[in-house]
């Protein structure tokens, strides 16, 4: 199933990348589903204050009229 010569654009580009290459066109779909994945996945951990833990291997020493002091859980 050949696009055809009169057909021009993104969707005739579309048609004749899955005729030729189904492999590459398939994969590259999967792909753009992944990052997409991951970027939302990155925003909601950014959201939700992922990196202010109640237990942390490490410690840290804020001054008391720091910003992030609100936030610190307890």
């Amino acid at each position: 199933m050949a696009a055809r010569a009169s057909q021009t654009g993104l969707m005739a580009l579309w048609k004749k990348g899955w005729s030729e290459i189904p492999e590459v066109m398939g994969s590259s779909v999967l792909g753009v589903i992944g990052i997409a994945a991951a970027a939302y996945g990155i925003k909601k951990h950014r959201d939700s204050d992922g990196d202010n833990k109640i237990y942390k291997s490490e410690y840290i020493v804020y001054r008391p009229d720091d910003p992030r002091v609100k936030n610190i859980k307890q």
